[in-house]
């Protein structure tokens, strides 16, 4: 195997291997939003993981993050918490994931 080959090999498994934390990441984020929205709909305990749950499974709709937004505004519209309020709910989530996956002990 040359130089240029082992090159090329070690960044196709550095790209999947980024792509892989980045999903988990991403997958993370849903969940501790549907944790977050959870709260926010009175359901604690098991029903919050269900809950939860749900809020990840809508990512795998389409692509991007706006069907979960979408999902959690929704449910949480009859609560008086806004499309914005929901904004900034995943944009703390997914900073908290990344920093959880970068320091997962």
């Amino acid at each position: 195997m040359t130089t240029f080959d082992e090159r090329e090999a070690a960044f196709e498994a550095k790209f999947a291997h980024d792509a892989t934390v980045e999903f988990r990441t991403v997958a993370r984020a849903n969940r501790l939003l549907g944790v977050w929205a959870a709260g926010r709909l009175g359901l604690a305990d098991a029903a919050a993981e269900d809950y939860a749950r749900t809020v990840v499974h809508a990512d795998f709709k389409v692509p991007g993050h706006e069907d979960v937004i979408e999902k959690v505004a929704a449910d949480l519209a009859v609560h008086g918490v806004t499309e914005a309020d929901v904004h900034a709910a995943y944009e703390a989530a997914l900073a908290e994931a990344r920093r959880q996956t970068m320091d997962p002990a």
